[in-house]
C-alpha cells in the first residue's frame, strides 16, 4: 500500500514538472496601463521577466518591472506588494498608499491575485480608488484597445463598463453619454445608449472618456493616424476648337456654269423588213407547179405505152 501511494505521488511530481516546463516562457511582453484617476501609464510595453523569483511570470512582476522603467525611482519609490490570506496584494501603486484600495484587471478581466499569470501580448490594467467610501470608481473599456484609420476616416468604439447582475455575476453593461478625450482633451464626441462612438482624427493620439454621472477609470485606445491619400490629380482634357459648321457648296448658277457640250448624235440605220408573202399571193404558183407535175407524169406514161 505505501508502495502505491510514494508511486502515485512520484507519478503526480513528474506530471506537474513536465507541464510547468512546457508551459513555462522566460519573458512576455506585456502592455501595462496605471490609472491614478488620469493615465498615469498608458499600454507601456514592457519586457516581463521572473522579477519575484516565484518560478512564474506574473501580474506583480509586470507592475514591478513597469515602475522600475516609467515611474521616478523606479519600483522602490512607486510600487509594492504584500502576501495576505487571499495571496498577493498592492500596498502601493504608482507612489499612492491608500490602505488597499486598488483595482487590477487582465484583458479587461478582474484578476484573482497579483500571483495570476500573464502571457505575451496581453494588457493590463492597474488603478487606484479615487472613491475610497463608496467605491464607485467604475472599471470601463473600449472594445478595441488600439485602432488603425487615415486622417478624416470615420471609425467606431464601443465603451463598455464591468458590471454584475442580480446574482452577483461579473457581466459588461455599455457606458452612454460619456465624453471622448484625445489626449486629455475633451471633444464633441460622445458614445450613445448602446456605448458606441463613430469619430475620426487628424492626427495619432490617445483616446479615453469621461462621464458627468458616472466614477470612470479613463479607458485607454491608442489611435494611430495615417496620413490620408493624396487625391489623383487628372488632367482635364485639352481644349479642341469648336467645329465650324460650313455652309453647302452652292450650286453653280447657270448663267455662269461653263456649258458642257453634249454628245453628238447618232443616226440610227433604218431596218429593213422583209415580209412574208400574203397566202393569196403564193396560191398560182402552188398550181403552176402542180401543173407541171402533171403533165411530165402524163408525158412520161404516154412514152411507156408507145413501147
Amino acid at each position: 500500500m505505501k508502495k502505491t501511494v510514494l508511486y502515485a505521488a512520484a507519478l503526480s511530481f513528474m506530471l506537474t514538472s513536465l507541464c510547468v516546463g512546457s508551459n513555462a516562457a522566460d519573458s512576455a511582453d506585456v502592455h501595462v496601463t496605471i490609472v491614478n484617476g488620469s493615465p498615469a501609464l498608458t499600454q507601456y510595453e514592457v519586457n516581463v521577466t521572473d522579477i519575484d523569483g516565484d518560478g512564474a511570470l506574473t501580474i506583480n512582476d509586470a507592475l514591478t518591472l513597469a515602475h522600475d522603467g516609467a515611474f521616478d525611482g523606479g519600483s522602490a519609490a512607486g510600487y509594492a506588494s504584500a502576501t495576505g490570506d487571499y495571496g498577493l496584494y498592492i500596498e502601493k501603486l504608482w507612489g499612492v498608499e491608500n490602505g488597499g484600495s486598488y483595482g487590477y484587471y487582465l484583458n479587461n478581466i478582474s484578476a484573482m491575485s497579483l500571483g495570476d499569470a500573464v502571457a505575451d501580448g496581453d494588457y493590463l490594467t492597474a488603478f487606484v480608488y479615487t472613491d475610497t467610501d463608496a467605491f464607485s470608481d467604475t472599471y470601463c473599456f473600449f472594445d478595441a484597445n488600439t485602432i488603425s484609420a487615415a486622417a478624416g476616416e470615420s471609425f467606431t468604439l464601443t465603451l463598455n463598463a464591468a458590471s454584475f447582475d442580480e446574482n452577483w455575476n461579473p457581466v459588461t453593461v455599455p457606458v452612454a453619454d460619456a465624453v471622448i478625450t484625445v489626449d486629455g482633451n475633451a471633444t464633441e464626441y460622445k458614445t450613445d445608449a448602446e456605448g458606441k462612438v463613430t469619430m475620426s482624427l487628424a492626427a495619432s493620439g490617445v483616446i479615453s472618456a469621461y462621464s458627468e454621472g458616472m466614477t470612470l477609470v479613463a479607458p485607454i485606445c491608442k489611435a494611430e493616424v495615417t496620413e490620408s491619400a493624396p487625391a489623383v490629380e487628372t488632367e482635364e482634357p485639352a481644349e479642341t476648337e469648336a467645329v465650324t459648321e460650313t455652309e453647302p457648296a452652292a450650286e453653280p448658277d447657270a448663267e455662269t456654269a461653263p456649258e458642257t457640250e453634249a454628245a453628238p448624235e447618232t443616226e440610227i440605220a433604218p431596218v429593213e423588213t422583209v415580209t412574208a408573202p400574203q397566202t393569196a399571193d403564193a396560191i398560182p404558183a402552188v398550181l403552176l407547179t402542180a401543173a407541171a407535175l402533171g403533165t411530165a407524169a402524163y408525158l412520161t406514161l404516154k412514152r411507156r405505152n408507145n413501147k
